[in-house]
């Protein structure tokens, strides 16, 4: 799915209403209808619904989303913030439409004093104040209604865009309204895809309001939204009559002495990742643990007991994975150094790996071409310097995949796959269930495991950072996000895989 610029979206929609013949006001009209088939799932019949609607057309909006929800006897107040005199004839139309049919719910809002006389406690609060033309600070009673409706603490829900958010650029103008869930329209927004911004949006659905596909498939972007669609195109077929030897052989370094969990973590998911083959490196003291925990696993033993300091003949595997709890020893630096330097195969860096190459960065020049580094925010910026903002932060992780040609799995909520060509794309599975150790080494295993399967590496990171939450998505049908583990999520791969196949 594409991610574009508010001017590409405003050109689709009027090249939408040329080519169906439709009006701007019945475009409106059907984006509502969308709207309010989601509304619906928030709600019983005694729902209070309380709308804001500023006097452009995300107030159009929501003056159509009352209507509808009138039609169904719905309990609806609708505040009309009239911070200024014009408005555009979108919303007029809709005004009036609801004038004629339902005017006791309108209340014109002129000033503070006004709106503190609106009662929005026990009600849904549907923002349709201001949509993605925003291009600076809100102000004025607009400012005001948004600290309102923040400060009621009353579940809020966004349409298209949370009021006060630009859809462009990632960065925070001023108080903006603070949505428990967000509706947007057709494409998601490239702002949403940053923490700062997320923070207001809540969970994002994206509707199809049904714009003209033909135009979208023609819009250059380098921006991408991960979803089942996209993974389902990236999956490889998996021939009845195979062996294992046409699956690959992947080899993860892993684990130090009180970090086994992490070869275990890193190996069961690759494993679960459809590899024909897994060899884990690990310390002498793992090897025991991991031939106990992991049978499909061949074990290499390090002559070392509590770390790792060897290298295995690389040369057979299809795919290799370092970094998962191996530590910083002197020795285990070296081999990182070995391998970077010697191997040009299919690579993935991650944890202390990414720290050991942080410390030695002469040695960054060296990476083979399409290598994966899968950082998290603290290791990306070990690597390259720190970042007041994640926007920043991605900037520089952009510059980094182009000038070293290598693929950066920059990690988040929304993790985003950087790629070398400048394409970037970013995750929409996954939730708060996998901020918790080890799901960085369930990542790593799983992509090596789809390397070595047979993707290529800008498949692999993109198929395998979806995979990677969708699993954790799946865990949350019978269980909460709060005592999720990550061997839970390992578990749900064969259903994710099902899925994606399917």
């Amino acid at each position: 799915m594409k991610i574009i610029s508010t001017q590409q979206i405003k050109d689709l929609d009027q090249i939408t209403i040329q080519n169906e013949a439709i009006s701007s006001v019945e475009l409106m009209e059907r984006a509502a209808k969308a709207c309010l088939l989601k509304i619906l799932h928030f709600a019983d019949e005694n729902t209070n619904f309380s709308i804001f609607c500023g006097k452009g057309n995300n107030g159009g909006d929501g003056l159509a989303i009352a209507r509808f929800l009138k039609d169904r006897n719905r309990n609806v107040k609708v505040c009309i913030i009239n911070y200024k005199n014009d408005s555009t004839p979108e919303f007029d139309h809709q005004l009036n439409a609801l004038k004629n049919k339902y005017p006791e719910v309108i209340h014109f809002i002129n000033d503070e004093k006004e709106l503190h006389t609106i009662s929005i406690h026990q009600s849904i609060v549907i923002d349709a104040l201001i949509g993605v033309g925003l291009n600076k600070s809100l102000e004025g009673l607009l400012l005001t209604c948004v600290k309102f409706i923040n400060q009621s603490n009353t579940f809020t829900l966004s349409i298209d865009v949370p009021s006060g958010i630009s859809a462009d650029q990632p960065l925070v103008l001023s108080e903006s309204i603070i949505a428990n869930h967000t509706l947007t329209f057709q494409q998601p927004k490239f702002s949403f895809m940053f923490p700062e911004i997320q923070f207001f949006t809540g969970k994002l659905e994206v509707l199809d309001i049904g714009l003209d596909e033909n135009y979208i498939e023609q819009l250059a972007t380098p921006y991408h939204y991960i979803t089942l669609s996209i993974a389902k195109q990236l999956r490889l077929p998996r021939p009845i009559v195979s062996h294992k030897g046409n699956y690959g052989h992947a080899l993860l370094v892993c684990g130090q002495k009180g970090m086994m969990g992490a070869a275990q973590i890193a190996g069961k998911a690759c494993l679960r990742s459809g590899v024909g083959l897994l060899t884990l490196k690990v310390p002498g003291c793992g090897l025991n643990i991991v031939q106990q925990t992991l049978p499909e696993a061949i074990v290499d033993a390090d002559e070392e007991d509590n770390y790792i300091s060897t290298l295995p003949d690389v040369s057979k595997y299809n795919a290799i994975g370092i970094g998962c709890g191996i530590g910083n020893e002197k020795q285990t630096q070296n081999i990182v150094k070995l391998l970077i330097q010697n191997h040009s195969g299919k690579l993935v860096l991650d944890a202390d790996a990414l720290n050991i190459l942080s410390e030695n960065k002469t040695w960054i020049s060296f990476l083979p071409k399409f290598t994966i580094l899968t950082p998290h925010p603290k290791e990306f910026d070990r690597l390259t310097g720190n970042h007041g903002n994640s926007y920043d932060r991605f900037k520089t992780a952009q510059d980094f995949a182009k000038k070293h040609q290598v693929i950066i799995v920059l990690k988040g909520s929304k993790t985003a796959c950087i790629m070398p060509d400048g394409n970037v794309f970013f995750n929409s599975s996954g939730n708060s269930g996998l901020a918790k150790g080890g799901s960085g080494d369930a990542l790593t295993g799983i992509i090596t495991g789809l390397l070595a399967r047979g993707y290529a590496p800008n498949h692999a990171a993109i198929l395998g950072v979806y995979l990677h939450g969708f699993a954790a998505d799946l865990t949350l049908i019978k269980n909460h996000s709060e005592s999720v583990l990550i061997s839970d999520i390992i578990e749900k791969l064969p259903k994710a895989f099902q899925k994606i196949y399917s």
